[in-house]
């Protein structure tokens, strides 16, 4: 019995002890003051107006920051070395140079500066002012894209909003940037006049292809969105007590952050649903919230995956943002809040307290930081947190882009371990699926190695909607390319899974860059002879007859023949067609150089240099046409700049379609749509030679591509137009009357020669001949 008083009292006196051990050990950078011996900050010192520090990673470059208090710091390698105070060149002429908001977007440092917008470019160290802001603004916002340089991931970056936080929403001036802050223009809401409460922020929701306003009324907020089907009503009200700053997490997965000294807000999908963040120890909930916790929070870090809070009662709190659920944890106390202290994640599970110093002898600050290893920290009993169940997940499309266009679907595979003896649950997710209607699927099968368990995770993404799954007005228009991230991850995985990172790739859905259309061309007219492929790449030539092409494209004869050079090295040998077959080309889908399809999707032709000696095997009527049908002839009117070859899958209309309101007033005319629900085919009229037809295919289902190219086609086998009466009657006449001046000019002229007293002596002779003859046929008679 003693033996066991003196166990417990001995395991008493460890547990203080292990409690005890400090959260991280605090050091202090002085590095790089060698290079600033005696020089001054030049410029307008930069500082923060709000009581709490913000600090602001670059998402993608992460060693750059920014540290927002009485001073501003801006660092490029995670403030390893002492650092002057960020400032603005006087020339700015900022007067008072106090920030209210600061946003990285790409290469460029935006600081809203005494209600102006200014952007640092921290490559070249270059100031400059943006243009096009004509009101007072205080906050900016936007999010990067890190994952690669498609056009898709610029464009993110590149997207920057900014606006007057608190102002009326109906009535406030709200800008809008594609060119990293540097030219702004007036952004307009759809319904913004109609919009009741103060504007709370502005934000692109590039997962769900909207905008978000948040609208702030009688102590609640709520999001209003800009497009179908999210724009027919708002997000669920949540409680705003004071102002809340909002964070955009990494990664495009529609994670937010609301934050300010007694709230603490989360949501999974762009602020459709804003719930607090319950605070648990073990597997029980303490507070359903921070406000009930009272806690005063001064500072707030997250990643894609993680979430720190520093309050000012010297609490460090700590958490994952999991697929489905987020919570805090207490850690263990120590002195470690300052009035200028901001945290910082440094890398996966590791944790900065970071402090600036002012130094007696020198500008420079150096900085006090307080590394904080969380997966050792978990670690400890007292934290009652649960082992993790999984060992290793892990997939070749994490961090990476990946493209779905229309129709395909895309194969990921990843590969789990569990630990022994436990059944953790997979799962991916897809960031707001309502723009697209993009599904995931999970194919799971397990087989042993070595000894272990592992799981193979096969994840099919395809677009609802091309799989019958979705009702078409839960998504946006699915013609519109967008993008959205999949995530997998382990369903309500333990908190100590610091290692275990959910794998996140970024979807496009949109166009795939590698597809493109080929006609094919079996049969051509070199194969058969009737032209020379060597004179045809000897700078061939023809001519197109002036009554047979218009220019303009509206079906009128032209004034001169037209002379054409034919481009062989870009279409090759024409394929070959006969005139009085009905004809249509057979158009192939390729992709990286491999074939995927004959294409039966919609399309249309136009010949390039005017050619209209062809007309279509239908009519409107005969195409079935419930409204009236587009054609050329309208589509180049409307083209404007575009030229006119406009017409492409975005401005098509199918006249099949029940929402097309456009009535069928002329149902006789061609139908100049090929492919799709239709037989419909080409007509070509009594003429031979060459076409070179521009092909676009329309049907804006079929893929997010504008897939077009040209392509040439020998006609033959049409004989020569008969020549009319008409004609002949003229050119009868013609022969007659010259001959005739002719006849009056040449024969008295002839008379005069000896020649032609010959001439005259054989018709007299003639003559006398005759009436002898005459004479004596009378006597008989």
């Amino acid at each position: 019995m003693l033996v066991l008083m003196l166990v417990a009292t001995a395991t008493l006196r460890l547990c203080p002890l292990a409690r005890a051990q400090p959260l991280c050990r605090i050091h202090t950078v002085r590095t790089g003051k060698m290079f600033q011996v005696g020089q001054q900050t030049q410029g307008d010192h930069l500082y923060f107006s709000p009581a709490a520090t913000r600090l602001i990673k670059h998402p993608c470059k992460k060693s750059i920051a920014l540290y927002l208090g009485k001073q501003l710091f801006f660092t490029r390698n995670n403030f390893e070395s002492s650092l002057l105070p960020f400032s603005i060149p006087t020339s700015m002429q900022v007067g008072i140079p106090e920030v209210t908001s600061a946003h990285f977007a790409g290469s460029v440092l935006l600081l809203v500066v005494n209600r102006k917008v200014y952007i640092y470019d921290y490559e070249a160290g270059t100031w400059n002012a943006s243009m096009g802001i004509k009101h007072p603004v205080s906050h900016i916002s936007g999010d990067n894209c890190c994952y690669s340089e498609h056009h898709f991931c610029l464009d993110i970056s590149n997207s920057v909003f900014a606006y007057l936080h608190g102002d009326q929403t109906s009535q406030t001036n709200i800008y809008f940037s594609n060119t990293q802050g540097y030219r702004f223009q007036k952004y307009a809401h759809e319904r913004q006049a109609e919009l009741v409460g103060s504007l709370g922020g502005i934000f692109y929701f590039h997962s769900l292809s909207q905008v978000g306003l948040l609208l702030i009324d009688q102590g609640k907020a709520k999001f209003g969105y800009s497009d179908h089907p999210l724009n027919h009503s708002f997000g669920l009200p949540f409680d705003y007590n004071g102002t809340l700053d909002i964070l955009i997490t990494p990664g495009q997965k529609g994670i937010l952050i609301f934050w300010f000294e007694k709230s603490l807000l989360v949501s999974r999908s762009a602020g459709q649903l804003v719930d607090p963040i319950p605070v648990r120890e073990g597997h029980r909930i303490l507070y359903s919230s921070i406000f009930e916790a009272s806690i005063t929070i001064h500072s707030v870090a997250a990643t894609e995956n993680e979430l720190a809070v520093l309050t000012r009662e010297n609490n460090l709190y700590y958490g994952s943002l999991g697929i489905l659920t987020s919570f805090l944890i207490k850690f263990a106390d120590q002195n470690i809040w300052s009035q200028e202290a901001a945290l910082m994640f440094t890398d996966l599970g590791m944790l900065e307290i970071l402090t600036p110093l002012p130094d007696s002898v020198f500008p420079a600050f150096d900085f006090q930081k307080c590394p904080v290893n969380i997966q050792a920290i978990l670690m400890e009993p007292q934290l009652q947190v649960d082992f993790c169940k999984v060992e290793l997940l892990q997939g070749e499309f994490e961090n990476k882009m990946f493209i779905i266009d229309m129709n395909s679907e895309l194969e990921l595979t990843a590969l789990m371990i569990p630990r022994p003896g436990t059944s953790p649950v997979p799962l991916a997710m897809v960031s707001n699926p309502h723009s697209l209607g993009l599904q995931a699927i999970i194919y799971e099968d397990g087989y042993t190695y070595d000894g272990n368990m592992k799981h193979r995770l096969n994840i099919s993404l395809r677009q609802q909607h091309h799989w019958g799954r979705a009702d078409p007005n839960f998504t946006s228009s699915i013609k519109r390319p967008t993008i959205s991230t999949i995530t997998l991850d382990i369903a309500n995985k333990e908190i100590s899974c610091v290692d275990l990172k959910p794998l996140t790739a970024l979807i496009s859905v949109g166009c795939d860059l590698e597809k493109k259309i080929v006609i094919q061309n079996e049969i051509s007219a070199c194969y058969k002879g009737i032209l020379d492929p060597v004179a045809l790449q000897d700078n061939y030539s023809y001519v197109i007859e002036k009554e047979a092409y218009d220019p303009n494209f509206r079906g009128q004869r032209a004034t001169k023949d037209l002379v054409v050079y034919y481009p062989y090295e870009k279409l090759g040998c024409p394929l070959l067609a006969y005139y009085d077959t009905p004809w249509k080309p057979v158009v192939e889908l390729w992709r990286e150089g491999k074939f995927q399809e004959v294409i039966e999707a919609e399309y249309v032709l136009l010949e390039v240099n005017g050619l209209f000696t062809y007309t279509y095997a239908l009519t409107a009527r005969t195409a079935l046409c419930t409204s009236q049908p587009q054609n050329w002839t309208t589509i180049i009117e409307n083209a404007g700049d575009k030229g006119p070859f406009a017409w492409d899958r975005e401005n098509y209309v199918s006249c099949h379609d029940p929402n097309n309101d456009a009535p069928l007033n002329w149902p006789d005319v061609p139908y100049q749509i090929l492919g799709g629900p239709t037989e419909n085919k080409v007509a070509f009229k009594q003429r031979n030679g060459i076409y070179v037809f521009f092909i676009s295919i329309v049907d804006p289902y079929y893929s997010y591509c504008h897939l077009q190219t040209t392509f040439s086609v020998y006609v033959y086998g049409a004989f020569p137009l008969p020549v009319r009466q008409w004609e002949i009657t003229k050119f009868l006449l013609m022969v007659a009357i010259l001959l005739s001046v002719w006849l009056a000019y040449i024969i008295p002229k002839m008379l005069h020669t000896e020649q032609g007293h010959r001439f005259k002596g054989f018709w007299f002779s003639l003559c006398r001949r005759c009436r002898k003859v005459c004479a004596c046929f009378r006597c008989r008679r």
